[in-house]
């Protein structure tokens, strides 16, 4: 029987009965099966839960009306699942089930949704390559001998496959736009406190934001809807009220009366050549929808990578103590004392980046440094807030490359931190200002890997984000493309 593959076709088509909800999930379950033993995109797949689940959505009367019934979807092993492990791709919680749902997996369900399984991602969600996972690097389904990006990067793979049509991960940086970019699929991060973040293993929480992967931009409207809105479990969530995301897409993909702002100034070095090539063919499909082209400045976006990594080490620093071998997840059982515990537990717990990272973030708020770095770092993020601020004032969404390059090779930048943090220099801005970004696939480089266009709004303003996504989506074909099963995942 042959499934659908686009999310409104699953669920119209689970709603009527012409397919089942079981039916649907073994077939992901078993493309999934086929693939992720030489993608590695999985952490841990939860066949049994998902068949029950299946079975128990086909059992009811009263689910017609589900928006996204029978869907599967796979979640970034950073978000708490009753009953599922759930690691941070981190040895440190190597054995923990968490006993409680994250709001966004309780909202999934009450949608109508199947949860299949928990993706691969860099250890606490700290890295731009998906290299970082205690459990081995994810590959790129188009080279598998590139990287996926990362963090979320088994998601964005598990789309970019066809093993899901949907999946989710969190951004804190840049980690669903720049995996979306380089698998060539839609990522969208929504505005901070748009998603509740309850449930989330932090990294960051004043950057940390949940949001979806799909193929296409309708589908990650489709599933905003669901997840989106007020959550009294997480004190920073927003209270606005939230649209119908998939009514705001335009039918016709008229952007006339809109302006897109771009950068240009940003991007005179570093971007690559095909990278910038494809990013100016974009701008030129949204012109003729209509939308008028300005130029815009974003005075110390320069200064976002040094910014970003002051405050989400800083953080990282603050949230990750509490994992110290007392209460769950690996514990050194060789210690004799308590400060050889600690050291021993977090010492072979967390890997080499997450180290790096609680130091570096440890150190700017030590004394003698605090003011230096990190109240520094807060009064510059305030003027990048203040950039983007004064730049909406003259265009509606800015358009900037998602990444300055296309994927690159898995290994290639493993020893130079500083060369993989700025994979993230388009990204991070959205971040520190609270915005909603989103990346659509806008061409491939000559070796035929994909290219990333990113539009970012202002706070709150997530449909016109999508809006504009969607009809550079209607105007051309890139979303459509998919990458070709190689020989080694046909065995």
């Amino acid at each position: 029987m042959d499934v659908p593959i686009d999310v409104q076709s699953i669920r119209d088509a689970v709603a009527r009965r012409e397919v089942s909800a079981v039916d649907v999930c073994r077939a992901a379950l078993e493309r999934i099966a086929a693939l992720d033993p030489v993608l590695n995109a999985f952490r841990f797949v939860a066949r049994e839960r998902a068949l029950a689940r299946a079975a128990e959505l086909d059992s009811r009367r009263d689910g017609q009306n589900l928006p996204l019934l029978g869907v599967p979807i796979a979640l970034k092993d950073n978000m708490c699942t009753r009953g599922v492990p759930t690691t941070a791709s981190s040895r440190i919680l190597e054995n923990y089930t968490p006993p409680y749902n994250a709001t966004v997996v309780n909202r999934l369900e009450a949608a109508g949704a199947i949860i299949v399984g928990k993706t691969n991602c860099d250890e606490f969600a700290m890295g731009s390559s998906t290299e970082n996972s205690a459990y081995g690097p994810t590959r790129n389904p188009w080279a598998l001998d590139r990287t996926p990006g990362g963090s979320s990067g088994g998601s964005a793979a598990a789309v970019a496959s066809g093993m899901v049509p949907l999946a989710l991960g969190s951004d804190t940086g840049g980690s669903i736009r720049q995996p979306a970019a380089l698998c060539g699929v839609v990522g969208f991060k929504p505005s901070y406190g748009r998603v509740s973040r309850y449930g989330l293993l932090a990294f960051a929480s004043s950057l940390d934001q949940i949001g979806p992967f799909a193929a296409s931009v309708k589908d990650v409207a489709l599933v905003l809807s669901a997840l989106a809105g007020h959550d009294p479990c997480d004190s920073t969530s927003s209270q606005v009220v939230v649209p119908d995301f998939s009514a705001a897409l335009a039918s016709d993909g008229d952007l006339h009366g809109l302006r897109i702002g771009v950068p240009r100034h940003l991007f005179r070095e570093g971007v690559d050549a095909e990278v910038m090539q494809a990013f100016d063919a974009a701008v030129e499909v949204t012109r003729n929808r209509g939308a008028e082209i300005v130029e815009v400045t974003l005075e110390h976006s320069p200064e976002a990578i040094p910014v970003y990594y002051v405050i989400a080490t800083a953080e990282a620093s603050a949230n990750l103590a509490r994992y110290d071998g007392v209460r769950y997840g690996y514990r050194a059982d060789d210690a004799t004392t308590l400060g050889e515990m600690y050291d021993r537990t977090r010492g072979r717990g967390f890997g080499r980046e997450v180290k790096r990272r609680i130091i570096l973030g440890t150190y700017v708020l030590s004394a003698g440094y605090y003011d230096a770095y990190y109240r520094k770092a807060q009064q510059v993020r305030t003027l990048i807030r203040r950039d983007y601020d004064r730049a909406f004032t003259n265009a509606d969404v800015i358009a900037m490359p998602t990444s300055p390059t296309a994927a690159f090779k898995l290994g290639e930048r493993t020893e130079d931190p500083v060369q993989m943090y700025l994979s993230d220099v388009f990204t991070v801005g959205a971040n520190l200002a609270g915005l909603p970004g989103i990346s659509v696939p806008c061409g491939f480089t000559t070796t035929r890997i994909p290219i990333g266009l990113q539009f970012t709004g202002r706070t709150m303003e997530d449909a016109t984000v999508l809006r504009v996504a969607h009809a550079y989506e209607r105007a051309t074909s890139w979303s459509k493309e998919r990458p070709v099963v190689a020989p080694e995942l046909s065995r």
